[in-house]
């Protein structure tokens, strides 16, 4: 469980294929503190660290992690957000975040304001659901609240400090990003799916 609050970023220093997964080896500030079998979030995946050497620590992906996120976009060079699990005791500065993307989104606006920057994403309609106005989603990792929201687009505003302390500063139109929607809306549409069914 994570809260969508970038601690870091870190670089991909290395990716290698091995059948239908790759593995991603990170350059991290953190790396010292972190242990195999340790559960990181990457842009907003939940990924577990497997080997660790000096600076740099490695995880895995599978096909399916592959498949629902921006994992396949990355390449040697790229800065991700980092965000390790929440401890019990730990305030909860942002939202529950499971670490577990559900599907990409295209950035198809940003604007640059006094004081902040404007973007706008466009995700899959089938989620369109579970985004309501001003309630919470992460991108990339990043807890945020939305605003202007369509039927398969939404908009959301960082101030200084998060773009300049996360990858938001490298996203520009036609980027695509990692997109979790609030698991609590979730649980609510399962409920009444199920009770929909109930009744017929």
């Amino acid at each position: 469980m994570f809260t969508g609050i970038i601690e870091t970023m870190a670089t991909i220093a290395d990716i290698q294929q091995e059948g239908t997964n790759i593995h991603v080896f990170v350059d991290s500030p953190i790396t010292q503190e972190l242990k195999v079998d340790q559960s990181v979030a990457h842009n907003g995946v939940c990924l577990t660290v497997v080997e660790i050497k000096g600076n740099i620590y490695k995880v895995t992906a599978v096909a399916e992690t592959l498949a629902k996120t921006n994992l396949s976009y990355w390449k040697k060079g790229d800065k991700v957000n980092l965000e390790r699990a929440l401890k019990l005791g730990d305030r909860l500065d942002g939202h529950f975040v499971q670490g577990h993307v559900d599907a990409t989104a295209t950035c198809i606006e940003k604007q640059v304001l006094e004081g902040s920057w404007l973007f706008r994403f466009r995700f899959p309609a089938s989620f369109a659901a579970l985004v309501i106005e001003k309630g919470s989603i992460c991108i990339n990792g990043v807890s945020l609240t939305v605003f202007n929201v369509g039927s398969d687009e939404c908009t959301v505003t960082i101030i200084p400090y998060t773009y300049t302390h996360t990858n938001f500063n490298a996203i520009e139109a036609g980027s695509v990003v990692n997109i979790e929607f609030d698991v609590l809306g979730k649980y609510f549409l399962r409920k009444e799916a199920l009770s929909a069914k109930e009744l017929v």
